[in-house]
């Protein structure tokens, strides 16, 4: 079966899918920038000793020092939509991977409901960089990149494929190969490529284990096939090399019950976790938000206007009514939806001040200065980077282009 995924893969790696619609032509960046997104890298995962490739292009480029902050809740879809946009999760309208919205009832978007996820309703908020890119008349790659699959403002990139799980890591650098080996009128300009082992086996593992330390060597040694496939191809490209949010262990000892503080049928729960989004009953406001609200052991709870200003978040329509913070290291749950049996290994989703939620961020290449180190960074300057190497004009967002002007060669 994933013989037969492949060869489909590969075969439609070189077509192009949909062409995205020229709108404003501008100038052809002097080289090709690739946003490779790897899905749970922690930022201090680099000192492992296991990544000699990608210590290499951090020592060489330039990286954030002591890790990228996530935006929160520093969980995938909304990080890497906001990796892509510039925006913070409540500005973007991917506010968390499980969320619904009042005028879109009886839908719930959630990332194994591939209906939804390929939406573009859900995304419409906020304009990724190949969007920007598109509509400037270059071509566009995106490989699995989460939301890459909706037609977002009604632009799909030049090439792309349907997000398909079982593809290996190095199958996957040889579906984007392939794309670079197409004539240089049909080669992309701005690419992407996404990888979700090393978040699996954070998940399954926790980050500290050596089934996941196997992972970090096998994400190595794909982007060193990706780096040694473009230089057989003399294609000199800039990398952008991103995560989405870091990991910490949990256990099934270490979990708050929001039963436990009120009764279950007085709210309804949409997300759960690391960060819990409810909705009291109605007629029942006054008994939970007495029962949960504030500061209590291993979790805090805020209206969703008054969650503190630096987490930016809150007044998306989309948020529920309350908005609770575990402890770094705890879940929050019901008994009904939580088994501490099943509970292991390792989670993402905390404040993203938190030094375990740190994600990579590396830059290499012509126009990168070398051995810089960035030291207050956001996942949010991202985007202005993009832009600036391909040498676009993004839509307002929020990161800051001064945040990553060190990073530029001169």
């Amino acid at each position: 079966m994933i013989r037969r995924v492949l060869l489909l893969c590969l075969a439609a790696a070189l077509l192009p899918l949909s062409p995205a619609l020229a709108q404003t032509a501008v100038p052809a960046p002097a080289r090709p920038v690739i946003l490779v997104g790897i899905d749970g890298f922690r930022a201090d995962y680099l000192e492992r000793g296991l990544t000699p490739t990608l210590s290499r292009l951090a020592d060489e480029g330039a990286r954030a020092e002591g890790g990228m902050r996530p935006s929160w809740p520093s969980v995938t879809f909304p990080n890497f939509y906001t990796l892509a946009t510039g925006l913070h999760p409540d500005h973007h309208g991917l506010v968390n991977n499980t969320m619904t919205d009042a005028d879109l009832p009886g839908r719930r978007f959630s990332l194994g409901n591939r209906a939804e996820v390929m939406d573009r309703v859900w995304y419409d908020a906020g304009e990724p960089i190949w969007v920007t890119a598109g509509n400037a008349g270059l071509r566009t790659a995106t490989l699995f990149w989460p939301g890459s699959e909706a037609p977002i403002h009604g632009v799909r990139p030049t090439y792309w494929l349907p997000y398909e799980k079982s593809v290996p890591s190095l199958a996957r650098v040889n579906i984007l190969l392939a794309w670079f080996s197409l004539p240089e009128a049909e080669r992309p300009q701005l690419a992407t490529i996404y990888f979700d082992v090393l978040d699996t086996a954070g998940h399954e593992y926790g980050p500290g284990a050596p089934e996941t330390d196997a992972v970090l060597v096998d994400i190595d040694n794909a982007v060193k096939a990706l780096v040694e496939g473009l230089a057989k191809q003399n294609i000199d490209a800039d990398l952008v090399i991103v995560a989405d949010h870091g990991m910490a262990p949990v256990s099934g000892e270490r979990i708050v019950f929001l039963d436990d503080k009120v009764a279950a049928d007085a709210f309804t729960i949409t997300g759960h976790g690391s960060v819990a989004t409810l909705d009291p009953a109605p007629g029942r406001t006054a008994e939970v938000e007495a029962a949960v609200l504030g500061v209590s052991p291993h979790m805090e709870c805020w209206r969703k206007g008054e969650i503190p200003a630096r987490l930016v978040y809150g007044s998306n329509p989309r948020i529920p009514a309350i908005v609770c913070l575990a402890e770094t290291g705890w879940l929050i749950g019901t008994h009904e939806r939580t088994d501490p049996a099943r509970i292991h290994g390792g989670a993402h989703g905390f404040d993203n001040q938190a030094p375990e939620m740190r994600a990579l961020f590396i830059a290499h290449g012509p126009d990168i200065a070398p051995g810089v180190r960035l030291p207050e960074m956001d996942s949010v300057d991202v985007q202005p980077l993009l832009a600036r190497l391909l040498g676009l004009t993004p839509p307002r967002g929020d990161g800051q282009g001064a945040d990553t002007e060190a990073a530029m060669a001169r």
